[in-house]
């Protein structure tokens, strides 16, 4: 693990963990957003998803794999 991570990128993951676990016990509880914002992700992955299995507009593409 020492190879992949620094000492620093492993210190600033480690509080990253320890606020998800504390700030909620701390924190209030939020109102739920608006409607609207709720479909954003939801268009997003829409948008997303039709871009993943549209055709490819070359005609000559030939996919190879390894």
């Amino acid at each position: 693990m020492s190879r992949c991570l620094s000492f620093g990128a492993v210190l600033v993951l480690a509080a990253l963990a320890a606020s998800m676990v504390v700030l909620p016990l701390i924190l209030p509880p939020l109102p739920p957003p608006p409607l609207m914002l709720l479909f954003f992700p939801v268009g997003i992955m829409a948008v997303l998803m039709m871009l993943a299995f549209a055709p490819s507009i070359e005609a000559n593409v030939v996919v190879c794999s390894a």
